[in-house]
């Protein structure tokens, strides 16, 4: 762990702040007219995800934390806890479906994910950007609704409702972006 003073702060940074975790989501350096500059930062707390948002002027010092990065690969569902594995000692890892939140949806057999660790305790998962999934249901396109950029209903292998262009029907694949949960492209 590092000592990094207030101002050093930047998106990202995952710091202990009042006996807590919290990442810093954004950042803003204000330098006010009178008085000494300061960083005014938005924190997230790691474990349970409430928002402070907290003044560090340069004087302050806090501890930065080094997360550790791990792979897992996604091994399958048990009731409701997802079952990963450690692609090098090949340990197995628990994690409970809350805890991936509503992308728990986009796991698929043997997909890569990383796992944040701090003190070998999972505190955060990131999925891989981008997934390829099969249109299951979509609407048919109503005549003269071709001219408008306008998006339909669709249903997706794993139960996901996203909006989709006109030209696209059910049975072929494409590429959804799992942070924004969003239609990206058609497959290759």
């Amino acid at each position: 762990m590092a000592k990094i003073s207030g101002n050093e702060i930047r998106p990202g940074y995952v710091i202990e702040h009042d006996g807590g975790l919290w990442v810093a989501v954004k950042t803003n350096t204000v330098k006010p007219g009178k008085g000494g500059a300061y960083n005014q930062v938005e924190l997230k707390n790691l474990i349970n995800g409430t928002k402070l948002n907290e003044r560090f002027r340069s004087a302050e010092t806090v501890e930065q934390i080094r997360l550790d990065l791990k792979d897992f690969s996604f091994l399958y569902e048990q009731g409701e806890a997802l079952v990963f594995m450690d692609t090098e000692s090949y340990e197995q890892l628990e994690l409970a479906k809350d805890f991936v939140g509503e992308r728990a949806a986009f796991l698929q057999d043997g997909m890569m994910v990383t796992v944040q660790l701090y003190e070998e305790r999972p505190i955060g998962i990131s999925l891989p950007d981008q997934v390829t999934l099969t249109v299951t249901e979509a609407d048919p396109v109503v005549r003269g609704q071709t001219a408008a950029s306008s998006y339909k209903p669709a249903v997706l292998e794993n139960g996901i409702r996203v909006l989709v262009p006109p030209f696209i029907s059910a049975g072929e694949r494409i590429i959804v972006d799992t942070n924004e949960i969003t239609y990206m492209r058609r497959a290759d």
